[in-house]
């Protein structure tokens, strides 16, 4: 292996191929970490501040391992950024030969067999559907890879995207005739066949569960996993260990036993109306609830007068069209496969509703057109611990959150991580020469319904101070929009002119992009712009957050745990609600300073953070800011500069 001190040297091969590089020793620390951690087939939960470079942290000692690697991380644009730009300068840099390949889900991949299908049905949801089709017909036609982040010219969230993609159930496998050029299994070839491979969360757990349900084994056998984003891992891990039953899995099934019997069972008209059948009784399920989202404990949906029927009236149409595909099943491979999704759900949903398993959470999760029956298991530690000591591997976590003022008990006891090394290092960002942590005084206690009203008034002389340039950050969905309402309010007495934009107006990647472009907007966002989002320079210099991020103690899931965690002798709010609350205020923050050269206020209105005895510990988490409660400081911050303010945690 090439010597790591000397590719992250002044001379070395980062410095001659990246521009601007510079020599961090938390960088170099970092990747010897990591080396010795791929050559000793060890586990190593690292944290990098902010500006570390952690991304060349791992790429360098992986690509120089010789072995197989996976690197998983949060989101598929992280997926596309890492496979796209960083990997590509990597290997650049080193000259060595290393095969790359990215993977992503079937769903984002153009299926053949169904996009046949939608032709020949004919029949969408929208006319831009209609319009879409053949832009994917040419698409398909000359595409080597079949990936619709591909097709610039149909949106990403398109309603005909779901017609002309396969899922898991609706997949035929090696019976389909366009099996030889399926884009899905090309993908995957090249992925067995690459050196490193990059994937995202939710696909990584997908193959986990397919390999211990032994279907497939969709990931290919590695040396090495690494885990970028890591701190998501908990929650994604939960759902996928889990197991789902959806309203839209019965629609989509409705429609496609519609498309496969108007192709290969015209004869039986009582097979498109059982379908019909169930796809009303599903919509009928989500009708029940008059709610557009939220969570609900499986206890409150018995004491729900109308759930029970409805739930019952799917049961009933489920096996009705089990029942009627089964005599069909042998006219088609299409068709078979209905039966067999038919037959799952039916199965699923009868073990969600009367399985009463202890160690699993029973409750539903609605959106605006679908309802979720889940079955979650209360804890991933001892199933994800069972992969680690699968066999001999290096497991890297990484991220910019994983601990809580430098303890990572709580993250390795949610992911089993017994015997894993832990590491940490500080961003190497002059958060006390650059920012200013602003906590006002005499706010209200969070609970009370006049708190939003008072974070919009305390941020506004603030906002003013900075130019706009201001992200708003809410706990709830709730609160976004009422601290949006208020803010326009505000500024049209205000006179302000600054744009105002709230999340949930166009994709988080259009907003972000209008936002920068800008250069004084207002961003009005809740759990979508808490993490992930990088805005360098002055586009952002204020970060709001209205209170810490506590998650809401009537979550189903979080209920559950934190009984679990008494009953056991623990103390819920200490071992679990507080850690899980500091790492999510720490992404919050980090979207301040992103870079070198920035500068800004961090503001959270919150007054806990010096009325409780944890806040000191909240605080400790923190950058290294100087802190202040006088909007004076702010002010004079966003003036001339840095005022003398004190530490953060020493300001009471």
């Amino acid at each position: 292996m090439q010597d790591i001190e000397a590719i992250f040297s002044d001379g070395g091969a980062l410095a001659q191929t990246v521009q601007g590089f510079r020599v961090r020793e938390g960088q170099i620390e970092m990747a010897n970490a990591v080396a010795t951690a791929i050559r000793e087939n060890a586990v190593l939960v690292a944290e990098a501040g902010t500006g570390t470079g952690k991304t060349f942290a791992y790429l360098i000692p992986a690509l120089l391992s010789g072995g197989k690697v996976i690197i998983s991380t949060g989101t598929k644009n992280l997926q596309d950024q890492l496979f796209d730009r960083d990997i590509q300068v990597v290997r650049q840099a080193l000259k060595v030969p290393v095969t790359v390949a990215l993977l992503k889900g079937r769903a984002n991949y153009i299926c053949h067999y169904h996009l046949e299908r939608a032709r020949y049905e004919g029949r969408f949801p929208s006319a831009d559907d209609a319009r879409y089709l053949p832009i994917i017909v040419n698409f398909a036609r000359n595409s080597s890879g079949g990936d619709k982040s591909d097709v610039p010219d149909v949106p990403e969230n398109a309603t005909i995207w779901p017609h002309v993609t396969s899922t898991r159930e609706n997949c035929l496998g090696s019976d389909c005739e366009h099996y030889a050029k399926c884009f899905v299994m090309e993908a995957r070839k090249q992925a067995l066949a690459a050196d490193v491979v990059v994937v995202n969360h939710h696909l990584f757990f997908a193959d986990v569960v397919l390999r211990d349900e032994g279907v497939s084994e969709l990931l290919p056998a590695s040396n090495t996993i690494i885990f970028d984003e890591a701190h998501q891992l908990p929650e994604t891990a939960g759902l996928f260990f889990g197991h789902t039953v959806s309203t839209a899995q019965m629609v989509e099934l409705a429609r496609d036993t519609r498309v496969e019997a108007a192709v290969s069972a015209r004869d039986m008209p009582s097979l498109p109306a059982a379908a019909h059948a169930l796809e009303k009784v599903a919509r009928d399920l989500r009708l029940v609830f008059r709610e557009d989202n939220g969570r609900f404990p499986f206890q409150a949906l018995g004491r729900m007068r109308d759930f029970e029927p409805a739930l019952a009236a799917v049961d009933g149409k489920l096996l009705e069209l089990a029942t009627i595909l089964e005599t069909q099943a042998a006219r088609s491979e299409g068709l078979e496969k209905c039966w067999q999704r038919t037959r799952v759900l039916l199965d699923e949903l009868r073990d969600w509703r009367d399985n009463d398993d202890a160690s699993r959470v029973r409750w539903a999760e609605l959106f605006h057109a679908t309802l979720h029956l889940n079955a979650t298991p209360l804890s991933v530690a001892e199933i994800f611990q069972a992969q680690i000591t699968e066999r001999a591997r290096a497991w890297i976590f990484t991220s910019a959150t994983l601990s809580v003022g430098g303890d990572f008990g709580h993250y390795a006891r949610q992911m089993g991580l017994v015997e894993a090394q832990t590491r940490s290092w500080e961003s190497p960002f002059d958060y006390a020469a650059n920012s200013l942590l602003y906590v006002p005084r005499d706010m209200p206690e969070p609970n009370t319904p006049t708190y939003t009203e008072a974070v919009v008034k305390a941020a506004l002389p603030a906002i003013e101070a900075s130019g706009g340039r201001t992200f708003m950050l809410f706990t709830s969905l709730r609160a976004m929009r009422e601290g949006y309402d208020r803010l326009k309010e505000a500024f049209t007495q205000r006179g302000l002119e600054f744009p105002l934009m709230m999340q949930g107006e166009g994709s988080r990647t259009e907003l972000l992009e209008r936002f920068r472009r800008l250069g004084n907007a207002v961003l009005v966002g809740s759990q979508s712009f808490w993490e992930g989002v990088d805005v360098r320079g002055e586009a952002l210099s204020l970060v709001v957050i209205d209170k810490l991020p506590f998650a809401a103690p009537d979550d189903p899931l979080l209920a559950a745990r934190i009984e679990k965690i008494n009953q056991d002798g623990g103390n819920a709010f200490v071992e679990y609600q507080l850690p899980q609350a500091v790492i999510t205020l720490k992404q919050g923050a980090g979207r301040l300073i992103r870079d070198e050269t920035d500068r800004g206020v961090l503001m959270i209105c919150d007054p806990r953070l010096f009325s409780k005895g944890y806040g000191k510990r909240i605080l400790r988490s923190l950058p290294a800011m100087k802190g202040t409660r006088k909007i004076d400081d702010v002010l004079e911050f966003f003036e001339r500069g840095l005022p003398g303010a004190v530490p953060a945690a020493a300001e009471s």
